[in-house]
């Protein structure tokens, strides 16, 4: 399991709440443990997002997966 780096910025509105790490990874909640959350279903649900997406791409190709840790 990969670790990344939340930010949280306050806002009159509440919390504007991204990933360091991975643009488009982003969202806000009207309380800090909100903003936690909200980041960690936006997390996921980019995650699923872009595999699906290579999925199709890589439909009946041969690919070679493995497991990539960062340094």
């Amino acid at each position: 399991m990969a670790t990344y780096t939340a930010v949280y910025v306050r806002v009159p509105e509440g919390y504007v709440a991204f990933v360091e790490e991975l643009p488009g990874v982003n969202t806000q909640g009207k309380t800090l443990d909100e903003a936690r959350e909200n980041l960690r279903d936006a997390l996921d649900l980019v995650i699923a997002a872009n595999r699906e997406l290579v999925a199709h791409d890589l439909a009946g190709r041969e690919v070679v997966r493995e497991q990539l840790r960062a340094g």
